[in-house]
């Protein structure tokens, strides 16, 4: 079940932040580095109610942040909308991962974008050849490279 992160959520989903990027960083992906994620972003997306949970037998075993875009690096490429959602933050417990939880994270997203948006976008770090397989595989477009954050930019069209 995929439901909204309600505030006392957002400890437990910090912490599993912190083993995901464990987990990242032992596979040799140095895409979440220093103290990225802090609590404060998890935060700050439970404020704008765009943070969202994955539960499995009453337990949290992913997230996502979904939100308005308005991040200045995006200004850096071209887009084909500019009226659109932003996944963000997209963390699966290792111990579940490659049991298609982030796909059903991704169909969320969509779901949401097609409510009242044109795209949804994501990036990512051009080592993550994992995510980089999820987001061609839900159909998104490579739309360049963002080099202020380094990160591998994609659109999808709903």
């Amino acid at each position: 079940m995929i439901r909204k992160a309600k505030k006392n959520d957002i400890n437990y989903i910090y912490e599993l932040s912190k083993k995901t990027k464990t987990e990242m960083l032992k596979q040799g992906l140095n895409q979440w580095v220093g103290d990225y994620p802090l609590f404060d972003n998890f935060k700050n997306d439970y404020l704008k109610s765009g943070l969202y949970v994955y539960i499995e037998n009453e337990r949290i075993i992913a997230s996502i942040s979904i939100l308005e875009e308005n991040d200045p690096p995006y200004k850096e490429i071209e887009w084909d909308h500019n009226h659109s959602l932003v996944i963000h933050r997209l963390l699966v417990d290792p111990d579940y991962q490659k049991s298609g939880i982030g796909k059903k994270m991704f169909e969320k997203a969509i779901e949401l974008t097609k409510e009242k948006y044109l795209s949804l976008k994501v990036d990512t770090h051009p080592d993550n050849l994992k995510m980089q397989n999820l987001i061609t595989k839900m159909g998104f477009q490579y739309k360049g490279y963002i080099e202020s954050i380094n990160r591998l930019a994609y659109e999808l069209i709903v």
